[in-house]
């Protein structure tokens, strides 16, 4: 059996595992959360090393990217190099593949995007792939990047301005803390209220709201008047959570395994241990062959209100 395990800087209470069977191998597939506690993420971390198939990690990311051009999180970095042998992802590759295929998929299956959609992207550097699929469907794409993350009220409206902006402030904002940009342990359980308030009305003037469900539950608004969610990551109570916020739908676009949708980390990680090679190796073509094969679909559950 085939064993990935996702280490989080999120919250243990979202851990999870399960036992799958893809393309003919068993996977134990699981995920541990750290609280937020970086020694212990490392800690554990090397403890694994060795002595699984692939590593996620999860609550953090490694790269992000921004046309061309890749970022790398100093943070991300000191973790995945703490580990020597076993294969570490942080998602970053699926996320360029599965979910630009996703948005993708929506189009040709549903009605959910058209030319004009109002689409906000929570973050969109973190799922570039997504966001520049968005914007060639025509979208009104609102990327939330400098809102949500940086808490300045600048909405940024084309995929070339996006660049610009992470040209000039990311090779500096990736050396903080992960922490001051991302909700890591116990932030993940609690509602940023100011910045929900604050910034609702981006919520509010969406028709599909997408990216990261930390970020999404972080700054969701008391309401919502029948948006689309895109998103994954989410367990049942994150379901319901949705359903009572006022959400219409929710697609997730990684698979769903015993009612979970894990994280593009963990999804990741069963990819590069299914094709037995590093993830450096791996084109975007052999991601996209195996996610044919493995006949990976976003869910959709309609929200019944």
């Amino acid at each position: 059996m085939k064993r990935v395990v996702s280490v989080s800087l999120g919250s243990s209470r979202r851990d999870h595992q399960v036992q799958v069977e893809l393309l003919g191998e068993q996977f134990e597939i699981s995920r541990l959360g750290m609280d937020g506690n970086f020694e212990q993420a490392m800690a554990k971390l090397q403890q694994l090393d060795g002595q699984v198939d692939a590593i996620g990690l999860g609550g953090i990311d490694i790269y992000v990217y921004a046309g061309n051009k890749r970022y790398a999180f100093k943070d991300g970095l000191k973790l995945m190099e703490a580990v020597k042998i076993t294969p570490v992802v942080d998602g970053s590759g699926l996320k360029n593949t599965l979910e630009r295929e996703v948005v993708t998929y929506l189009l040709q299956n549903t009605n959910f995007i058209k030319k004009g959609t109002r689409v906000l992207m929570v973050s969109a550097v973190d799922r570039f792939g997504m966001a520049e699929a968005f914007a060639e469907a025509q979208c009104d794409v609102t990327f939330g990047d400098l809102i949500f993350a940086a808490g300045i009220p600048y909405p940024i409206k084309t995929v070339q301005e996006l660049e610009e902006t992470a040209a000039r402030l990311l090779p500096e904002m990736t050396k903080l803390p992960f922490h001051m940009l991302y909700p890591t342990g116990k932030k993940q359980e609690s509602r940023d209220e100011e910045k929900a308030q604050k910034f609702a009305q981006y919520y509010h003037d969406a028709e599909i709201i997408a990216g990261d469900f930390h970020f999404i539950k972080r700054y969701l608004p008391d309401k919502l008047n029948g948006q689309i969610i895109i998103t994954n990551t989410t367990t049942a109570a994150d379901i319901d959570l949705l359903r009572q916020s006022g959400a219409s739908c929710l697609v997730t676009t990684t698979p769903v395994f015993e009612g979970r949708s894990f994280g593009t980390n963990v999804i990741e990680g069963v990819l590069v241990a299914l094709l037995g090679k590093s993830w450096e190796e791996i084109t975007p073509d052999e991601y996209r062959d195996i996610i044919n094969k493995l006949n990976f679909k976003p869910r959709i559950i309609e929200m019944a209100n």
